[in-house]
């Protein structure tokens, strides 16, 4: 949570607001306190949305929707003023963590854990398509972890957003590498797209990416609407029943009843009425589990402010405490997988290894600096220095997003390291010279082309 800026209010409708929560295309998510002490997050509308009548229509049909939406994994509508000169939304504040978080933070979970937040999700999305909502938007940030379930968040408001004037020029509601195909080609979005979607999110929540990879926006899409998804690092047995959730057409993807049914772990009748509170927790990951009462407890310390309600402090202690006995009975998170960092110690060690090679009339690159070779020596020295980074992004354990530069930068030394091989050779092959290569220069085309992969398996920015 962060601090509120200048320009952010203080009071929304009856709630005081004290925090910046996040912020989307819709507007401003703040953690906002009711008269009583209750917490909630206040979504308030961006200023462009709210000066479109169009818009305004559809937020208040969608807030009306939006409040019988009552399941147990959502996050409820408390509140609303979608008449207000600037329009906001409150629901019941839910103190977890975003799953892309968790998953950046502790690396990819185990099939019990991915089976049970499967059955969660599902359970979510039952709700939302019961109100004659589709979310449209279902990803790995909408999904907040918390001890006795996942809660999915803003639901229905992406068809509140969509066709208004800041949509209308082509682009689509969603979010690339969890939108189903449909959403792609212009076909009617129904709940099956959400159900596509789930099955994007339990492919992260096991493997650490989305079933479509890494890339830009246009790349997944592509891959999306016309390849198949890449399920081979899936864990086995027990998530066979994401690649139905993946089909590409709507009609063989299982119903989100079928996805509750399938996904149960234990029957209901296993677990007797003494035994409901022991067991809350232990479907998260032991690390995970372990970081939220961190989480969880952060508001708390503005709680106290509103003294008439003592009752509402209470409720981030009761979550914290099921976390410590979640550890012995949690499934043990598997060490980080190593196909993510793979490619660039295999990029590395290739690119070490041209330079003391043979690589032209016998020299080694390091041995002949100065003449023509340094400009290969400072390539191979800048894209070993990129994938080092890339090595650490996707091993650390901080919770916080990837920023965008060093992906870039590993773009331009990918480019330059490339570049260079590219017109020695083709220089050398125009003069009839090629046979005076030796060893490193073919290690050195090696390590480029590993350098060339390794850009689709940089770690991705936060979204």
């Amino acid at each position: 949570m962060d601090e509120l800026q200048p320009a952010d209010p203080r009071q929304v409708g009856r709630y005081r607001i004290t925090g910046r929560l996040g912020a989307g295309g819709m507007g401003c998510v703040y953690l906002g306190h009711s008269p009583s002490g209750r917490l909630v997050a206040v979504k308030v509308v961006r200023t462009e949305l709210a000066q479109d009548p169009g818009f305004r229509r559809r937020f208040a049909r969608e807030v009306s929707a939006a409040r019988r939406v009552t399941g147990f994994f959502t996050a409820a509508v408390v509140d609303a003023a979608p008449d207000s000169s600037t329009p906001w939304l409150a629901t019941a504040y839910v103190p977890g963590m975003p799953l892309d978080e968790a998953v950046a933070a502790h690396g990819p979970w185990p099939v019990d854990s991915v089976r049970a937040l499967g059955a969660g999700l599902a359970e979510a999305l039952e709700a939302v398509h019961a109100a004659d909502l589709v979310h449209r938007d279902l990803k790995p940030s909408n999904i907040l972890i918390a001890p006795d379930g996942p809660r999915v968040v803003d639901f229905g408001i992406s068809v509140a957003a969509e066709d208004t004037a800041l949509t209308r020029t082509g682009m689509i509601v969603g979010t690339p590498g969890f939108m189903a195909p449909e959403q792609l080609t212009g076909n009617p979005v129904t709940p099956a797209t959400d159900v596509f979607a789930l099955g994007a999110v339990l492919t992260y929540a096991a493997t650490g990416t989305g079933p479509f990879g890494a890339g830009s926006a246009q790349a997944l899409n592509f891959r999306i609407a016309y390849e198949e998804p890449d399920l081979t690092e899936l864990p086995s047995p027990g998530l066979e029943i994401i690649t139905r959730c993946l089909a590409k057409n709507p009609e063989q993807r299982p119903t989100v009843t079928a996805l509750i049914e399938e996904l149960a772990l234990v029957p209901t009748e296993h677990h007797p009425p003494a035994d409901v509170t022991s067991q809350t927790a232990t479907w998260i990951p032991t690390p995970v589990a372990r970081a939220l009462p961190i989480t969880v407890t952060a508001p708390a310390s503005m709680a106290p402010t509103s003294q008439p309600q003592p009752a509402s402090a209470p409720p981030p202690v009761t979550v914290k405490a099921p976390a410590t006995p979640a550890t012995p009975a949690a499934t043990a998170l598997p060490p980080a997988r190593p196909r993510t960092a793979l490619p660039f110690w295999i990029a590395i060690a290739a690119l070490a290894l041209a330079m003391v090679l043979p690589a032209m009339d016998g020299e080694a690159a390091l041995t002949h600096l100065a003449d023509d070779s340094w400009p290969f020596a400072l390539a191979a020295a800048l894209s070993a220095s990129t994938c080092a980074t890339a090595v650490y992004m996707s091993r650390r354990t901080p919770v916080a997003p990837v920023p965008r530069w060093p992906r870039q930068l590993h773009t331009v030394t990918t480019i330059i390291s490339t570049g260079l091989i590219v017109w020695m050779v083709t220089t050398l092959n125009a003069e009839g010279q090629l046979d005076i290569l030796g060893p490193g220069a073919y290690v050195y085309i090696f390590g480029c082309a590993v350098l060339i992969y390794s850009l689709f398996r940089f770690p991705a920015p936060a979204e």
